[in-house]
């Protein structure tokens, strides 16, 4: 089956492949501090910091960053040289 020389997946082999992601990851996924949370500010963190570099990396700095700064209120109360610091 295909749509404008895109091939579909039927709705067996899309669970196939949802199924075989999911078994990946269970067996494969490393631990992470934000994979641990529900804050949406923490996830936030996370992903911006997550864009600019290696995940292992981020671990040590996203934990001083929500030290530093762990609501929006602390982030919007300081000076951009500081947290860009």
């Amino acid at each position: 089956m295909s749509t404008q020389g895109h091939q579909i997946l039927t709705q067996a082999q899309r669970k196939s492949f949802v199924s075989k992601v999911a078994r990946f990851y269970e067996g494969h996924r490393r631990s992470f501090p934000w994979r641990e949370t529900q804050d949406p500010y923490a996830i936030l963190v996370s992903e911006i910091m997550l864009q600019q570099t290696q995940a292992a990396r981020v671990v040590e700095y996203y934990r001083k960053f929500l030290d530093k700064y762990p609501n929006f209120e602390a982030l919007s109360a300081a000076h951009t040289y500081d947290i860009l610091a």
